[in-house]
């Protein structure tokens, strides 16, 4: 369903300006007068120009809007398209609405509100940066940005850049990694693959949004200079490579303030040292009172609110002198700013052709190199030709592959089979659900085999499904978690007693492949008995296929981990999930120890060996990495040459870590590449280190320091790899925060 239906007659190649006849067909651009229409201003000048014209009523318009959705007790405005959220244009000045919607996996249709409306499912967040692979995930956010555009949605609530500080985390599948450097490097490219094709992207949600238990009410408690060094630095880094024109701020209190209402981190970090130009907007109900916006320029979700803070309040607190009136320009100036950057008013959306054949062939490749091989013992994997019969067992495998459940769940073309988890509030029952893509894993290895019979056994019973195992060549078991919104994981374990029926059919055979399709590092007590493990994640529609690829051998996995797998959770920086337990939206705080050791580095700093390290991830294939040089001055260039010594055509990931800083032993990844090679190639890799990435944060001085002396830096295959090191001398200096 086209959110903007009147916009079907219009030529895109027409300038808002002379758009008399289109969708806005009240349109009356002040004739010549219109001088924001000139496309070769500036956007901050055009959004001044503009702002300018505007009259009290229609600022006030422009910084809140609805849910237009019809969910549970919440109804959608009547006259509001169907959308995550609905800003409505004003005609007289040639503003188009906003047409919001989720998001980074695909575009959401919620609930399936738009009768017939569907898209392409994308894999997980944290499935895009097992790939490690920018430019993968540039031409993933280009795909879901021309759907967003051909389907008349102009900003889409994308850019989940949040680290995955804890592997109970519900929405940890929507987001990327522990590691700011992978997370804002992976995050910035699919915002700025998304804002190409003509659409404002957010960046999501600011900051330390990592539980969903009481995502209203628990405050983060966090020094400011490692909350520097992690998050805030992930998000800092996804802005400057992306340039989205929207935050999204989060539910929870930092430090006592609650995110919305952060001067922190929305005044001080994002608008005042980072220089941000965008708009702020909240997440949806996450908007206390209107003093809100003193930093906040955009109350979304308002019916979720219990006033709606930015109209009558904020027009009577502009009265007053509350809120100055500046303020309020500045908010509207900033909304208009990202829609000109990102041609919203010279490219409207709506009406146009989709490629869904090439999106979807983005979808599997993200899928086929997102898989990590965790392991493969005497090399099982390939399967080979030959084989008279696969047991394949568990995991919903003769129905699909699953997905995350929430606000990013996308509706596929294909079939999809949707499994009602229940709950205890209405919105529970209407949004606690499992959609799983079909075709299934199943049908996909069947069409691999050839002459080999496949048997399939659902895995209910674990001495059934022993026993099936036990007179097959090989056994290929599936293991599922499923994570979704408002909603943790209270440990790791896989659910409905997935880990005895994994140890019993891998103790019946001991060629035993366990595909796992999580959203999140899981508890593997049956590891040592496996012969080979896949983590799949959710692969999205086109799972299947990138799965079957991976076990025969037609994809050579590259895929390495964005986060640690722990061996048990006493070696987490809490072991206990914060708020289990607790009532819901119970008020508490979660301290953060770790600092910005997140994951890995908490594993280095606390001696704890994982079960599988970050950036770990095995090939069909052998590299090798020689010739380092490593150079300093104001930051440092690490060079090194990799080969393929194997004898099949693969991807390596060649991680660069800092080892010790001036003396101080650290681990923390600085740069990554990921290079295809022939059998026998060999090619050159350079990395130039961001210099934040060797500073600490030094709050007294407000800037990163960089201490001089000697760095020593290794070339790795994953955070525990010593690798091939090497080192320089680097200089002193304090950076800009």
């Amino acid at each position: 369903m086209n959110p903007f239906p009147t916009l079907a007659s219009c030529s895109r190649k027409l300038r808002w300006a002379a758009l008399a006849c289109c969708a806005l067909a009240a349109i009356d651009c002040a004739g010549a007068d219109a001088r924001w229409m000139n496309a070769r201003l500036s956007p901050d000048e055009r959004a001044r120009l503009l702002e300018r014209e505007l009259t009290l009523d229609e600022r006030i318009e422009l910084v809140h809007s609805p849910m237009a959705l019809d969910l549970g007790p919440f109804k959608r405005p009547p006259g509001t398209p169907i959308t995550a959220g609905y800003v409505a244009g004003i005609p007289r000045l040639g503003i188009p609405a906003l047409a919001e919607s989720d998001a980074s996996l695909g575009v959401v249709n919620p609930l399936g509100q738009r009768p017939g409306d569907s898209a392409t499912a994308l894999p997980s967040g944290q499935a895009l940066a097992s790939t490690w692979n920018p430019a993968l995930a540039r031409e993933a956010g280009l795909a879901i940005g021309q759907e967003a555009h051909a389907k008349g949605f102009n900003v889409l609530l994308a850019g989940g850049a949040n680290l995955a500080r804890d592997p109970r985390g519900g929405r940890n599948f929507e987001y990327l990694s522990e590691d700011p450097w992978l997370t804002g490097v992976m995050a910035g490219a699919s915002i700025a693959g998304i804002q190409s094709a003509h659409i404002v992207s957010t960046v999501k949600h600011f900051a330390l949004n990592d539980y969903e238990t009481s995502r209203n009410t628990f405050n983060a408690v966090i020094a400011e200079a490692p909350l520097r060094e992690s998050d805030l630095l992930a998000f800092q880094l996804a802005i400057e490579r992306g340039q989205p024109g929207s935050v999204m701020c989060s539910y929870n209190l930092v430090n006592g303030v609650h995110g919305c209402h952060s001067e922190y981190l929305l005044g001080t970090a994002l608008k005042g040292d980072w220089g941000y130009k965008g708009w702020v907007m909240s997440d949806w109900g996450a908007v206390k009172s209107v003093d809100a916006a003193l930093v906040l320029d955009h109350q979304s979700g308002q019916q979720l609110d219990k006033q709606v803070w930015f109209d009558a309040p904020l027009r009577e607190a502009v009265a007053s002198g509350t809120i100055p009136k500046e303020r309020l320009s500045d908010m509207v100036r900033r909304i208009l700013r990202s829609m000109f950057a990102n041609g919203l008013f010279d490219h409207p959306a709506g009406n146009e052709p989709i490629d869904a054949a090439a999106h979807g062939t983005v979808a599997r490749r993200v899928a086929a190199e997102g898989i990590v091989l965790l392991r493969n013992k005497d090399k099982l994997l390939p399967l080979t030709p030959g084989l008279k019969r696969i047991a394949v067992i568990g995991g919903n495998a003769a129905l699909g592959v699953l997905s995350g459940g929430g606000s990013s769940q996308v509706t596929p073309a294909g079939p999809s089979h949707i499994v009602s988890m229940g709950g205890n509030t209405e919105i529970d029952v209407l949004t606690r659900r499992q959609i799983w893509f079909g075709p299934g894993p199943l049908d996909a290895i069947r069409v691999r085999t050839g002459k080999s019979e496949v048997v399939f056994d659902d895995g209910r019973y674990p001495s059934a499904a022993a026993e099936l195992a036990r007179n097959a060549d090989v056994a290929i078991v599936f293991g599922t978690q499923w994570n979704g919104e408002n909603e943790d994981t209270p440990d790791t374990t896989l659910p409905h007693g997935q880990d005895t029926l994994i140890a019993a059919v891998t103790a019946a055979n001991p060629r035993t492949v366990v595909v796992l399709e999580t959203g999140n590092a899981v508890s593997t007590p049956w590891l040592e008995q496996s012969a080979a493990v896949l983590e799949a994640w959710y692969p999205g529609q086109h799972g299947a296929d990138a799965i079957a690829d991976v076990l025969f051998g037609q994809v050579n996995p590259s895929g390495r981990l964005p986060v640690t797998f722990h061996a048990s959770l006493d070696q987490l920086p809490r072991p206990r999930l914060p708020g289990f337990g607790l009532p819901p939206d119970s008020s508490y705080n979660v301290d953060f120890p770790e600092g910005s050791d997140v994951g890995y580095r908490w594993f280095a700093k606390t001696g704890a060996k994982p079960v599988f390290p970050f950036g770990h991830g095995l090939s069909y294939t052998t590299f090798a990495v020689s010739d380092l040089k490593v150079e300093g001055g104001k930051t440092l260039t690490v060079s090194f040459a990799v080969k393929n010594t194997g004898d099949r055509a693969g991807a390596d990931v060649p991680q660069v870590y800092l080892r010790s800083a001036a003396g101080k032993a650290q681990t923390r990844l600085i740069g990554f590449d990921k290079v295809e090679l022939a059998p026998g190639e060999q090619k050159r890799v350079s990395v130039v280190a961001d210099p934040r990435l060797l500073a600490s944060f030094d709050t007294a001085a407000h800037g990163w320091r960089v201490a001089g002396g000697e760095y020593r830096v290794s070339v790795s295959d994953d955070a525990s790899d010593a690798g091939l090191e090497g080192g320089a001398k680097v200089a002193a200096q304090l950076l800009k925060p």
